[in-house]
Formats: C-alpha cells, structure tokens, sequence
C-alpha cells in the first residue's frame, strides 16, 4: 500500500474529553502536540491541531482520526429524528429490551429511553422463520402506506425484520419500496449492520446506526471539505470500535461503529509499544481527563467482545473489550449526603478544567490533589497554567477538608485514594473477573493522567512492572498510525452442532474473505497485506451466552472438531467449569478482513550521560509522609537509565510518579520501566 511505507508525513488525531491530541511522523521523528477539545464543535479543535502542523496538510499522506462524535451523541441523547419499521406483533421490542434492570434491587428503575419513540415505530406484515424460509410474503402496500405516513422531520430509517440474518430479502425490498415512494431519509438494514442473532440487541444497534448516521455524515463531511480546503489530499480513515481502521465513507455509513473509537485506538496503540519489548500479555490503562479505559491484551491481541454498553445502551457490535469508570484527571470531588468522599462522575473537562489550570475552575478535582501532593507542576505542561502554590486550590479543598477532618493534604490523599478504588475494581473486572491473573502481566499506562495512578494501582494489584510509552500522554492519537484498516463480517447460523456443515461454512467463509478482499484491495491494499482472521461463535445447547473461537485454516470436519475443543477449553478458563459432552451449538460465523499497515519507525536516538543530568530539582512529594523527592525531566534522561524511588518524571504531556520501594529504568524506546513493590499506594 503507497502511504503504508513509513514514509511521508502521517498523523493521527484523537479527540478526547479535555484535549485533542495529534503525533506527527515526518521523516522518522515524532512530534506531539495538543490542543483544548470543543466539544461544541469537535471538528474546530481538530482543525486547529492539523493548522498547527510543522508540515503543510498538502504533504500528509496518511491522516487517521480517532473520534468521540458518535459516543457523545449517545451520552447525550442527541441525535437524528429516526423511524423504524419492523415485523407485525414486534413494534416494541426496541422498548421492552431484555427482563435486566439498570439496579436490580430497585423496583422503580427505569430502563433507557428508546431510541424511537413508539409513534416513529411502525410494523409491516411478512415473517421468516428462523432458518429463513418465508412464511408469509412481505406486505409491499403496507410498506408504501407507511411511507406516506413518515413525518417530515424523519432524517433516517432503521429497518429491522425477524430473522433478516437468515433471509435478509424482504429488508432491502424495504428500503428499495421507500426509495421509490421518495422518501428521502438514509435507511439502515439490520441485516447490513448487525446480522446476528437476539432481536432486542440487533434493533437496537439498527436504531442507534440510523439515529447516529445524519450527526456523524455531517461532522465527518464538514471535516474532510475543511481539510480538502487547506490542502489534504490523503483520505481520512477512522477508528473503528474493533481496533481497526476504517474509511471515512464507512464510518459515516456505520457510526455505530465507531463508539468505542479512541479506547481502541489507545489499546492498539500500547499492544504495539509492549509488543516491541516482547511483551504480548498486558493490561491497557488509559486515564484522561474525564474517565479512566481499561482492557485486557492477550497473546498480543486484545479482547474483543459483542457485549458492551455505552451510556445505557447494550451495543453489541464487535468492539475491543474496554472497562470505563468515571475516574479522570478533571473529575470532581465531593462528599455526598451521606458523608462520604467521592470523585466523579462529574468532571472539569476543558473548560473550565481543573483549578490549578487557572481557567476558572472552582472545584477540587484529581489534577488538583496532585499538585497539592507536590505531584505534579502545571506550569510544566500549560505555561498559562495558575503554578503549584496557587492559594485557589487550597481554597477549593478547604470544604473536604472540614468534612473528612484533616488538613487539605489529608483531603488530597483521600481524594486520591478514592479515585485509585475505582480504577483498581475496573482493573479487576478485565482481570480477576475473566479468569485471568494480573500478577502474569504488565500494566501499560498512558493518558494524560494514567501515569500519575499507575504505579499504585501495580502494586495494589501485584502486577510486576508498570510501562509508561513515551507518548504516554498521547498514545490514543500514535495508535491511530500502527492500526491495520479492519472490516467486520458475521451472520448467525444458529445449529445443532450435528448439523453444521463444513462446506457450509466454508463457503460462507469465503464469501465473506472475498467481499472484505475487495473493501480492503480498493483501498489500496495488495494481496501480501491482507489477511483473514476466521472465528466461530459456539455454546452450550441451552444456553443463552456464547464464547469466541478461531477457525484456523479451511473449515474442515477436522478443523471444526479443533473449535469445539477450543470451546470448552475457552469455557473452562472463563467460568471455571467446562462440560465436554453437552452438546454444542453454532451461534454466529465471523471473518475479520485486516489490511497490514506498516508502523512507522520510532525507534528513538541512543542518548548517553547520567541520570542527575536530567534532574531538575528536588521537592517535597506525600507518600503516606512526606519526601524529598528527586524530579527528572523525561526528554533529558539517557538511554538505560535507571533510578530507585521515590522520584517524579515530568514530560510536555504526562508525569510519572515513581513511589518508595520501586525502581524505574529507560528502555532502548525511551518507555519508562517500573518495577513495581514496596510502599505503593495513593
């Protein structure tokens, strides 16, 4: 592929809550730069960080975009006046979702607002069965008096039918009868957008695709016309939710998509740091400004899962299987009715942001017990920053202060340790949870804030070494330029196990190998650079979950025994009980279609000299008392250098804090190393 060769200029560009975030790499050097979010106008901040480059937009020859458009839509519940047209008799299954409540020990809660309202939900009659055969042939007349009964203010149509995914026919004649009617809003078919199994969660991800595709056209085509206007010819490609790229045209087709867009940029990303030192098991840590991302690499792939939940919604979408709490740099703090100290959800975000940014902030947020813990300088990072001894952070934590009945550095700590609480339960829940031991991995910790928790959190966890990437504070954005342009392809074949055929599935397999070849060859891909990642999803007979496994090779009677056998090994390991023989069944066939990109290098220039060069004084820092504790400046440390802690490592973008007990060396691709141990804690 032309612009896959590491050569040129490539950026990528990741929008978080608090900054947008972009690396350069032009002719082998990397440069960082950030720049405040607008979250009014997400697209203003990005153009304002390519206006910034060193290189004009007319040289930039890969341009990758990690986006929270589609996320934010969702939280918010803003998006597009969406219709949807189902079979007769399941008008409300959007609504009457799954018997799950949001608490299950509430009787009064609520379950999430439809995504269409029930006078925007219409049925017609025609019904397949479950091996889609037609049992009764689509009513066409019905579908052409709905159309005329669409409001006006309609800017998209979900259509969702029973059992598209085996007869997916009567969808498309669907829209190909409100095309013809003139209906003017964009259609989605949930036989195109999730063509799998369980009608609640197939709906509802149609809904959410045809409600999101109108806000996300528009952003990404305002966008891509700006930066056509100040001279970028390459094509804009997006992040997908599976931890691929995707193009732009495919994003705006399918947003629904791209909700988990930069986490997964950001676990692709530190899969690709660990990877270049060997590591393949780790666990992701990404902490911004507004909520702390956590995953789970294995083997040097990271988790997918079809279960995930964004806001209130189960999407269930293949996305990189990310844990979120509501834990950030921004996040506030405060004491609740009944006394107790908590931190977030809330947060500063980037305007006003945390006091000690000077920008009008008034409550105490996590950046804000930092500094009063001497953690941390602002000014190191925001020149415009209010500085370390700013009497207006005090007077923002006099109030927590009184009410835990301590001093304001007891109130930081306490903060602190709070916010660590919640990060370490998420750590756990990709963890422990999942059958996995966090003692045989190593935490990888960017985000602007990620390194300030990480080493605690290590220690608390047992985990033996803690990675902090050079780009820690930026790594969301690197990701975007080591990430394979990925495509997505299922359709549920639900079986008894006895009757699942391989030819079948075989030359289901290939015809979906022969769609993505396609996608990805139009793309520029050749043949060398594609690759085919087949998996099937299987269960217990009976059961109402299901796990992941791969098909390697031709879907051969001996290959599929392999996968049953993968199943209940992948069982076992995931519930501690496996029953090898219950029968099984075939759930969903899968193929991810990966086009290679080739990273660029990043290899870094051997620096020689002595730790102390690149120390810039000492200050007092609390752990538990407080320390003298040395502070380095990160650019200025020497390849291989090593140092115990206590110790703070400041960068442009993200500081370390190196506790008591641990030690912290430079590797050859200047990620700081820190072995974890001793006195760790908030």
């Amino acid at each position: 592929m032309d612009d896959s060769d590491g050569a040129g200029t490539r950026v990528g560009v990741d929008v978080g809550g608090t900054f947008t975030d972009l690396v350069t790499v032009r002719d082998g050097r990397v440069r960082v730069d950030k720049t405040p979010s607008t979250p009014d106008a997400p697209e203003e901040g990005v153009l304002t960080g390519l206006g910034g480059l060193d290189a004009p937009l007319a040289e930039v020859d890969f341009l990758g975009h990690g986006t929270t458009v589609a996320t934010n839509a969702v939280l918010e519940g803003e998006w597009a006046d969406t219709a949807l047209v189902t079979t007769a008799g399941f008008r409300d299954a959007l609504e009457i979702g799954r018997q799950t409540r949001p608490d299950i020990y509430d009787f009064d809660a609520e379950k999430p607002t439809p995504v269409v309202e029930r006078d925007r939900r219409f049925e017609v009659p025609g019904r397949v069965d479950e091996r889609g055969e037609v049992l009764e042939p689509l009513d066409e007349d019905a579908v052409r008096a709905l159309a005329d009964d669409l409001p006006d203010s309609v800017d998209s149509v979900a259509v969702a039918l029973l059992f598209s995914f085996e007869h997916p026919g009567h969808e498309r004649r669907v829209r190909d009868l409100l095309c013809e009617a003139g209906v003017e809003a964009s259609v989605s078919l949930s036989s195109d957008v999730l063509p799998e199994v369980r009608e609640y969660e197939r709906t509802l991800a149609t809904s959410l695709n045809a409600a999101l595709k109108p806000v996300m056209d528009d952003y990404l085509g305002s966008l891509a016309e700006a930066a056509a206007d100040e001279g970028l010819t390459a094509p804009l490609r997006v992040m997908g939710s599976n931890g691929g790229l995707m193009a732009a045209a495919a994003a705006r087709e399918r947003p629904v998509n791209t909700l988990l867009s930069g986490p997964a940029a950001g676990v692709r990303g530190a899969t690709h740091v660990a990877g270049r030192r060997g590591v393949s098991d780790l666990i992701t840590m990404d902490m911004g400004g507004t909520s702390c991302d956590v995953s789970l690499v294995r083997d040097g792939d990271p988790l997918v899962t079809t279960d995930t939940e964004v806001g209130d919604y189960p999407v269930a979408v293949p996305t990189v299987d990310v844990h979120t709490v509501g834990a950030g740099g921004g996040s506030i703090a405060h004491v609740d009715a009944g006394g107790a100290l908590r931190v977030g959800p809330a947060s500063a975000g980037a305007d006003p942001g945390p006091v000690c940014y000077g920008r009008g902030g008034t409550r105490p947020t996590v950046t804000d017990a930092h500094l009063l813990l001497g953690r941390i300088d602002p000014t190191g990072f925001l020149p415009d920053a209010l500085g370390r001894d700013a009497s207006a952070v005090r007077e923002a934590f006099d109030p927590l202060a009184d009410a835990v009945g301590g001093s304001v550095a007891d109130a930081a700590a306490g903060v602190l340790r709070v916010a660590n609480a919640n990060m370490e339960r998420a750590l756990r829940v990709v963890s422990v949870e999942r059958g996995y031991d966090p003692r045989e991995f190593t935490l990888v910790a960017f985000g602007g804030a990620g390194p300030l928790h990480a080493t605690a959190l290590a220690g608390a966890l047992d985990v033996p070494r803690v990675v902090v990437p050079r780009a820690a504070g930026v790594l969301s954005a690197l990701g975007l330029l080591i990430s394979d342009v990925t495509y997505d392809y299922a359709t549920s074949m639900v079986r008894p196990w006895p009757d699942v055929d391989a030819a079948t599935l075989d030359a289901k397999f290939a015809e979906f190998e022969a769609e993505g070849g396609e996608r990805l060859r139009g793309a520029g891909h050749d043949d060398s650079e594609i690759r085919f990642e087949r998996t099937l999803d299987l269960r217990y007979a009976g059961q109402s979950f299901d796990l992941s496994v791969p098909v390697e090779g031709e879907a051969t009677e001996a290959e599929l025994d392999a996968a049953v056998a993968r199943f209940h090994d992948a069982h076992e390991r995931r519930y501690g009980h496996a029953y090898r023989e219950e029968p099984v069944e075939l759930v969903t066939v899968r193929l991810r279609a990966r086009g290679l990109v080739e990273p660029p290098d990043l290899a870094v220039d051997e620096r020689a000299g002595d730790p102390a060069d690149a120390r810039v004084g000492t200050r007092e820092v609390t752990f538990g008392a407080v320390r003298d504790t040395p502070v380095y400046y990160r650019s200025r440390l020497p390849t291989d250098a090593a140092f115990d802690g206590p110790a703070v490592v400041e960068g442009g973008e993200s500081t370390v804090v190196v506790h008591p007990g641990q030690t912290a060396r430079v590797d050859a691709d200047a990620n700081i190393v820190v072995e974890t141990g001793g006195e760790a804690g908030a």
